[in-house]
This record gives structure tokens, C-alpha cells and sequence, in this order.
């Protein structure tokens, strides 16, 4: 899923010239994957709740794929190719919605306690190892053509459609899924009980990827435009800060465990590490000094991102988990589907004010989860298919 938008970072200003189009539109090409998915990440969740996660995985893996090929052919054949590119990408974000979203959901229910917490956080890890080797393998791709990466995705569903079929083994339903009445129902009181720590997590998810993304963009336009640097070694670079990430999202799942204070701990300090960096940020203009302060950030998103996984993944019974989760997935594609539009928006603008108004943006939402999310032990566990297994998070406003 990560391949979707990380991929085409570092082509973006060849795409924008090869198609003679603005800097809004080739921001669309991430924008439109990110909108796409975030619409049909809780349709396919309720579906895997219904029947299974992982005849929606495989079908979807398929339509990513032919999403990818159809941009990639448009390219190499059409002489105004932009529209199908587009085409291409909506269908691909359509896929992506019944991938990462449903595997997390999926690791919710093979998995359980401090192991489950473990997994996620190698989720979380494998997601940032994508961001980490999508620039790189998209400037390879790129070398060979400048519309490689879009041929490159078909290759990538292959493999994960065969590798899904042979070796993901789901337990067997125990009983029928309930109506879709019954089941909105259920939804309903666990957003009524649980809701103001749900909404919380979901808005630093999307923040953390909104500030990813749009830094991302950000530093791949300043990577040629200022510092003349292209290819391989441009995909080398913007991998750094997503490395610092992946590295630090694995280790914090392997430690949290299902501690509950400790993972409200590492979300407000990432959020605060965050936002020292991105308020730094403003005072560095060469490249290495720049890297650096930035990978602070990378570190905080690390910290925040599986403690949100692990609260949300176990936030209610596996009845549920599907939507549940696969809404958290929405907000982040939709924090992905937002950045390089806003901060190409404030590159014209101004340089400090991108820094500025991230680092605002990143402390009011470490403040919200400080003042919103308190942990408090329960005396004893609800059954896990009626009740959410994180009441011990009450939240209150002060």
C-alpha cells in the first residue's frame, strides 16, 4: 500500500514537465489514490467484518494493480495521457483501500496481548520500510523511464496476491455476522462510549501523515530545484527520514506491549519532537543540517504511530474491528491526500510559514491527546465481541 504515494515522490517534477501541467496537478496524482481509498476503506471494512479479511485483500490487490498498468499504458501511448493517469490512480486507491487497513484489522484477530501490540508494531515498521524503499525504487524505475514506477505496481500485486493466497491462514467465523442494522448499531455505541479518545487518535494519525507527506513533497521539489540533485541518490535522500521512522515504529511495538500509559507517554513525546523539528526546521537552509533536524520528526512520528495502532486495533471486539480500524485508515489516507496540495499551497506562500504552521498544527494535536486520553487501570477485561477491550481509557475534558 505504501508503494501508492512514496513511490511517485521523486518523479513528480518529471511528471510535471513531461506533461507540460501545474504544480496542483501533479499533486493530484497523489491526492486522488489518497481521496479514493479513504471513500472505500470502511465499505471494504464493514465487508471484512461480514465475510472474511482476506477474500477482500486478494481481490483488491488485483484491482490496485490494473489501476497501476492502466496509468503506465496511458503514459507510454496517449499523447494527452494526464485524465487516465488520474483514472488509473483513482482505481488504484480504490484497491489500496482493502490492503493495509484490512491486514491490520487481520492482525487484531490472529494475534493477542502483548503480541498483538509486538505485530503491530512490525506493521507499522513494514509500512515505513515501504516509505523507506519506494523513493529508491521509484527513481530506479525512473531511470528506465520517467512512467516506470506506474509499471512497477502490477509487478509489486503480483507477488502479494500469491504471497496472501499461499500463507495467510484465517481462523474459521465461529458464528454468522450480524445484519447491517444490528451492526450499525453496535457501532454506534462503541463511537458513543469510546468516541472522544477514538476521534483523538484518528486526528493524529491523519496529522502524522499529513506532515509527512507534505514534507515529503516539500523536500523533493527543493532536492532538484535548489540542490540539483535527481535519480537514485534524490530516492536515497528522502528515504533517510522515512528509515529513522520505520526503525523507531519497530522497536517502540516491541516495547509498549499493552501498557497503556506508556503509549499515551510516546504519543505526546513524538508529538513533541515533532514539533521542536519542524519549528528548528526554519533556521537550517543547507542540506545536511536540514536532514538532520528532520529526522527528529521522523523519530516522533515512529513513536506515535504504532501506540495509535495498537489503541485502535484493540479498541473493540473483532465483530467490529474491521470498520473500526478501516475508518482510522480513511483518516490517514485522507492526512496523505491533503499534504502536497496544502504544502505546495504554502511553498508558494512562504518557507517559514510551512515550518510554523506544522509545528502549531503538530503541538495542538499533542495537546489534545495529552488532555483528552487518560489511562486508568479497569478491575477486570469485558468479553472482547461486546464490549472494548480499552476501557481502561477514560477520556476527559478538563
Amino acid at each position: 500500500m505504501t508503494l501508492g504515494n512514496s513511490m511517485l515522490i521523486p518523479i513528480l517534477p518529471r511528471m510535471q514537465s513531461e506533461l507540460n501541467i501545474s504544480p496542483f496537478q501533479v499533486s493530484l496524482t497523489i491526492t486522488i489514490f489518497s481521496v479514493a481509498a479513504a471513500l472505500f476503506i470502511p465499505i471494504f471494512g464493514y465487508l471484512s467484518d461480514r465475510f472474511s479479511r482476506k477474500v477482500i485483500i486478494v481481490p483488491a490487490l488485483f484491482l490496485y494493480g490494473i489501476g497501476g498498468l492502466l496509468a503506465g499504458v496511458a503514459a507510454a501511448l496517449f499523447t494527452s495521457p494526464y485524465i487516465w493517469i488520474i483514472v488509473g490512480r483513482a482505481f488504484q486507491g480504490i484497491g489500496a483501500a482493502g490492503t493495509a487497513p484490512i491486514a491490520m484489522a487481520l492482525t487484531g484477530d490472529l494475534f493477542k496481548g502483548g503480541e498483538q501490540s509486538k505485530v503491530l508494531g512490525l506493521v507499522e515498521a513494514s509500512n515505513g520500510f515501504g516509505k523507506v524503499l519506494s523513493p529508491i525504487v521509484g527513481s530506479l524505475l525512473a531511470l528506465l523511464i520517467w512512467y516506470g514506477p506506474f509499471l512497477g505496481f502490477p509487478v509489486f500485486c503480483i507477488i502479494s496476491i500469491v504471497l496472501c493466497i499461499f500463507f495467510i491462514k484465517e481462523k474459521k467465523k465461529k458464528k454468522e455476522a450480524p445484519p447491517i442494522g444490528k451492526y450499525v448499531k453496535g457501532l454506534f455505541s462503541v463511537f458513543h462510549q469510546e468516541g472522544r479518545w477514538l476521534f483523538t487518535a484518528y486526528l493524529a494519525g491523519a496529522t502524522c501523515l499529513f506532515t509527512l507527506f507534505g514534507i515529503l513533497f516539500y523536500l523533493s521539489d527543493i532536492l532538484e530545484t535548489r540542490y540539483d540533485t535527481v535519480g537514485v541518490l534524490k530516492g536515497v535522500i528522502l528515504a533517510i527520514p522515512l528509515l529513522c521512522m520505520m526503525t523507531t515504529s519497530y522497536i517502540t511495538g516491541s516495547k509498549i506491549g499493552k501498557n497503556l500509559k506508556k503509549m499515551k507517554t510516546c504519543i505526546v513525546i513524538g508529538f513533541f519532537l515533532m514539533t521542536a523539528s519542524f519549528a528548528t526546521l526554519v533556521f537550517f537552509t543547507q542540506l545536511i543540517p536540514f536532514i538532520s533536524v528532520l529526522v527528529v520528526s521522523s523519530i516522533g512520528t515512529g513513536l506515535v504511530l504504532p501506540c495509535l495502532n495498537s489503541l485502535i486495533t484493540g479498541s473493540v471486539g473483532k465483530a467490529r474491528r474491521g470498520f473500526v480500524t478501516s475508518l482510522y485508515g480513511s483518516v490517514r489516507f485522507l492526512g496523505v491526500a491533503m499534504g502536497p496540495p496544502v504544502y505546495g499551497w504554502l511553498m508558494e506562500w512562504s518557507r517559514k510559514g510551512i515550518f510554523y504552521s506544522t509545528a502549531g498544527l503538530t503541538l495542538l494535536v499533542g495537546l489534545l491527546c495529552l488532555l483528552l486520553i487518560h489511562a486508568k487501570e479497569s478491575s477486570q477485561e469485558k468479553d472482547e465481541n461486546t464490549t472494548t477491550l480499552f476501557k481502561k481509557f477514560q477520556l476527559t475534558t478538563e
